[in-house]
């Protein structure tokens, strides 16, 4: 028999938020429940089936393979997801996951024998244009929780260890029952660890971990981008217990540049010239990103908001050989605080001067004569 559709087992649509899946879960499988359905075969599969579909949708990896590939992402177990595992071993736990979700009742995930992973760590970094230009090694300081050496991580006096907890048994949690429901929660004795500390470490506390500064060296790509961001794995937070190290995650963002906007590998700048060198043509002088000069000729006659192109004088393509280019934008200058003399030179230029000189400025207006003329008449 096929299976059906998770999303019509669960009654929603396939864009349904996370909200959505868990209200519908939770309706069904209250309905179909086999302590409120006694000897009912089948609720109890109804109950099987709809716990699978909610198991799958609400893992983001899981629901992305399902929407893509169906039930054949989870055949012959793949995806590690009940779809194809089916209801064996692992059912208690996934259903105990579950419920401590709607009731708040499990601790988080550890890793075997009680050890908690560490927590991961954020560092913002911020670096100049210049500098990710070329790239470089930055040497950084990381208020964190290490391994205590003392103990080596497993928080009890050197020449000790800790004791499986009496509470639990060692399984870190305990099983209650609330109306219908025999569900699990953390063991309040251990915190879910399973173990106990007895006789803790002086150094720890019995926690297995001391704060500490680390210095890190980070290497920054030549040609990296702003909103970057970079994973050092393990240099996170050092586990409890002697668990795991959580994750680093350097984010970068780059510093304003006095004169250049970035776009990508392109590089823009925005340079004023005077009215005389727009209109005779010239030339002027132009610092790149990389540090050095290049020359820009400006053609007679040239316009505010020309742009002029510098092949490959961009930043470089992260972990490529190619180089973006460079835009210089010209923005012609209007003089002021003339001087009488300049004043009278230029009235005299304007006298001397026809349509031709200003074919632009002479088409709009023309342009709008004509419009009026035709609202006239």
């Amino acid at each position: 028999m096929a299976k059906r559709d998770y999303y019509e087992v669960l009654g929603v649509h396939a864009q349904a938020s996370e909200t959505e899946l868990k209200s519908a879960y939770r309706k069904l499988a209250m309905q179909f429940h086999p302590d409120r359905n006694p000897g009912n075969a089948d609720a109890e599969v109804k109950f099987k089936e709809v716990s699978e579909a909610y198991e799958i949708l609400k893992d983001p990896q899981r629901r992305a393979a399902y929407d893509r590939f169906g039930h054949a992402a989870f055949e012959n177990g793949a995806g590690g997801g009940p779809g194809g595992a089916g209801f064996g071993g692992d059912f208690a736990s996934a259903m105990s996951d579950i419920f401590d979700e709607f009731f708040g009742m499990g601790p988080r995930r550890r890793s075997g024998g009680g050890r908690e992973r560490g927590a991961d760590l954020r560092y913002n970094l911020e670096i100049d244009l210049e500098e990710a230009f070329k790239g470089k090694t930055v040497e950084i300081e990381v208020p964190t929780s290490v391994t205590c050496s003392t103990c080596s991580g497993s928080g009890a006096k050197p020449g000790t260890s800790p004791s499986a907890c009496q509470t639990c048994k060692g399984a870190g949690r305990v099983r209650a029952t609330q109306g219908f429901f025999t569900l699990e929660r953390t063991c309040p004795t251990c915190q879910g660890r399973g173990s106990v500390v007895t006789d803790p470490c002086d150094a720890c506390s019995g926690q297995g971990r001391i704060a500490e500064e680390r210095k890190l060296s980070v290497n920054i790509p030549a040609g990296i981008e702003d909103g970057t961001r970079i994973r050092l794995a393990g240099e996170g937070e050092a586990g409890v217990m002697g668990g795991p190290a959580g994750d680093l995650y350097i984010f970068l963002s780059i510093k304003p540049h006095a004169f250049f906007q970035r776009e990508g590998a392109d590089i823009f700048c925005r340079v004023p010239i005077s009215l005389t060198t727009a209109a005779l043509g010239g030339e002027f002088e132009v610092p790149t990103v990389a540090g050095d000069k290049t020359r820009v000729k400006v053609p007679e006659g040239t316009q505010t908001g020309r742009q002029f192109r510098l092949k490959s004088k961009g930043m470089p393509v992260i972990r490529g050989p190619q180089f973006g280019d460079m835009y210089i934008q010209v923005v012609v200058e209007t003089p002021r605080n003339l001087t009488k003399r300049q004043r009278e030179l230029l009235e005299a230029f304007e006298e001397e001067t026809s349509q031709d000189n200003h074919p632009e400025s002479h088409g709009f207006f023309s342009r709008v004569k004509d419009f009026f003329d035709s609202l006239g008449s």
